[in-house]
Order: C-alpha cells, then sequence, then structure tokens
C-alpha cells in the first residue's frame, strides 16, 4: 500500500512538471503570435473608402424619334452592341430619291464620254447640207430678179421683190452657217468643261449619298465599351438629341476604391504599390490592385470615408486601381483595403 501511494506521488510530480512545461511553451507560443501579429500589423496598411467607376452618358448623334430599345437596367453589354434604334423613314425616303439623281446624271456623263452618236452625226451633216442647199437656192433666186429687175428697168419685177429675195439670200445663209457650226460641234464631241462639270455634278450627288448612309449608320447607338447599363433616361416614342443621353453605362475596365491616406503614412506608399481590396459581401476572397495615383495635396477627410481618425483631419486621397471581370465591385460600395508596406519598390 505504502508502495502505491509513493508512486502515486511521483506520477502527480511528473504531471505538474509537464503542465508547467505545456504552461511555459504555450505562454512563449502566445507571446511569439502576439510579436507576430504585431509586427504584421505594422507592416500593414488598412484604409477604408467606397469603390468608383467611369461612366458614359451614350447619346445618338442626330435628333429624331426613338423607335427601339434593346437592353434594359442591369443588362450587360459589349462594345458594339446595338442598343436602340432611331426612326429613319424620312432618311430612307431621301437615299430613294438621291439614288434617282444619281442615275440619271450617270446616263448624262456616260453620253458626254462616249461622245456624239453616229445617227445624231449623220442627222446634223445632213441638216448642214439641206441648209447650206437652201442658201445656194435663194442666191440663184436673187440672181434671176436682179436680173429681171434690171432689163425690165423695174417694171417685171418690183422693188419689193427684189429686197425681200436679198432678205432671203441673208437669212439663209445664217441658217446655213449655223447648220455647219451644230454639225462641226457634233463631230468635235463635248467639251473638256462640260465633262468636268457633269463629273463634279455626279460626284457631289454621290457625297450627298454617302452621308446619308452615315446618318443611317448613326440612327443605331451602339456602346462604346464593355460595360452594364445602369440608367435607362429615355424609352420608346421619346425625342432623342445629342444633349439629352439615352443610357447611363458603367464600364467594367479601370475600376478603382477611392481612399485617404493621413502624412504620417505617406511616406509608406507609393504609385504601383500592390493591394487588397476587400468588400463585405467577399470577406474572404480580396480583389487585387494597385496604387495609381497619389494626390499631392491635402484636404479634410470627405464624411463618407470611415476612419479611426479625427473628421478634422488632413488627409490624402489615393486611388487603387483594379481589375474586376466578374464585375463583383459596384459604384460606391464600401471598400477596405490592406496594403503591405514592406514590399519591394520595383
Amino acid at each position: 500500500m505504502m508502495a502505491f501511494w509513493e508512486n502515486l506521488l511521483q506520477d502527480k510530480k511528473k504531471l505538474a512538471t509537464l503542465v508547467a512545461v505545456v504552461a511555459v511553451a504555450c505562454g512563449l507560443g502566445g507571446y511569439g503570435y502576439q510579436q507576430y501579429r504585431a509586427k504584421k500589423a505594422a507592416r500593414q496598411l488598412t484604409l477604408y473608402g467606397n469603390v468608383d467607376v467611369r461612366e458614359v452618358a451614350v447619346a445618338f448623334r442626330e435628333s429624331d424619334r426613338i423607335a427601339e430599345e434593346l437592353v434594359e437596367e442591369g443588362d450587360k453589354v459589349k462594345k458594339g452592341q446595338v442598343l436602340a434604334r432611331l426612326d429613319t423613314e424620312e432618311l430612307k425616303i431621301k437615299k430613294s430619291k438621291l439614288q434617282a439623281q444619281i442615275a440619271a446624271q450617270q446616263s448624262v456623263v456616260d453620253k458626254l464620254h462616249n461622245g456624239t452618236r453616229a445617227e445624231d452625226l449623220e442627222a446634223a451633216r445632213a441638216k448642214a447640207d439641206e441648209a447650206a442647199a437652201q442658201a445656194d437656192q435663194a442666191r440663184q433666186d436673187l440672181g434671176r430678179v436682179e436680173n429681171a429687175f434690171a432689163s425690165s428697168n423695174g417694171k417685171s419685177v418690183s422693188k419689193q421683190d427684189r429686197d425681200a429675195a436679198r432678205t432671203k439670200v441673208d437669212v439663209t445663209a445664217a441658217q446655213a452657217e449655223a447648220a455647219q457650226q451644230e454639225y462641226e460641234k457634233a463631230q468635235a464631241g463635248p467639251r473638256d468643261e462640260d465633262v468636268a462639270g457633269g463629273e463634279a455634278q455626279l460626284k457631289a450627288l454621290q457625297e450627298d449619298a454617302k452621308h446619308i448612309d452615315y446618318l443611317l449608320s448613326q440612327a443605331e447607338l451602339k456602346a462604346p465599351a464593355d460595360g452594364v447599363i445602369r440608367s435607362r433616361l429615355l424609352e420608346v416614342g421619346d425625342m432623342a438629341s445629342p444633349q439629352k443621353p439615352v443610357f447611363k453605362l458603367s464600364l467594367n475596365d479601370k475600376k478603382w476604391v477611392r481612399v485617404y491616406v493621413s502624412e504620417k503614412d505617406l511616406g509608406r506608399i507609393y504609385e504601383g504599390m500592390k493591394a487588397k481590396i476587400y468588400t463585405d459581401s467577399h470577406p474572404k476572397d480580396p480583389i487585387e490592385g494597385q496604387i495609381g495615383y497619389i494626390s499631392s495635396t491635402a484636404e479634410f477627410t470627405p464624411k463618407t470615408v470611415q476612419t479611426t481618425e479625427l473628421r478634422t483631419s488632413l488627409l490624402y486621397e489615393v486611388r487603387v486601381y483594379v481589375t474586376d471581370p466578374d464585375n463583383v465591385l459596384r459604384m460606391g460600395m464600401p471598400a477596405t483595403v490592406k496594403i503591405d508596406t514592406e514590399q519591394s519598390h520595383d
């Protein structure tokens, strides 16, 4: 029995020794962990702010009534995607009229380039020959009248008949000259100035048609970049204009968190430093970012900033840019930014 109690006493001593050792080890471990946490806290800078995104107010270039809208608020859109269309009936009518004018002017230009047709040239020659024959006949008739007037001393042919014959000679001679000039003009073909004028008029009509095509293309409102439709400001039937945006589009690229740093911590950060962004909705899934802008002037802390510093302290604005392909960050969302201030300065 005595041996039993001696053994039990020895076991208790051993157990007490073990407990003491474990207690010391735990104390040292706890102290080391506290030191580690203190060191980590010292090298980590925590800032608070809100998410900011770039927005585009998307408007039509021309003024007309909205005929169709293809997206709703909250829809994700890609660059170049059609968002809405204007009523284009008036432009289509103008284009149809221009096409008819272009076809008519093209015929005129083709005729100028091809020159006078053989049939038209033959007709002009025949007309010139006929006019020349009439002029020759008039001269012969005048000769007979003059002889008769002279031989009869004005008794067989009156003075009026002689004057009429002379007038007919002048008229037919002029007609023959005009017909000959028309024939020579037909032989020579169109003048270079006439061809150039016809071509210039045709080009002007074609440019007008291109302008109509451009206006028709602008009747489709397209997304300038990838993003999300935040607001639908006009509806189908509303009158659109360049001054009245139809949608507000939040761009997916170059989101940032706007935070503020005190002057005492300003020297711990620099442009290009890596950072992690935490949100309440994804507290365990930080988003990678980097400091892209540090203000050179201080300002009073905005009321929206959550910080333990005094509200009246002067802080510097810092923008931490992030890439958010999953569109986790939303406009105005509160965010926490943690920066390892001992990272290497590349």
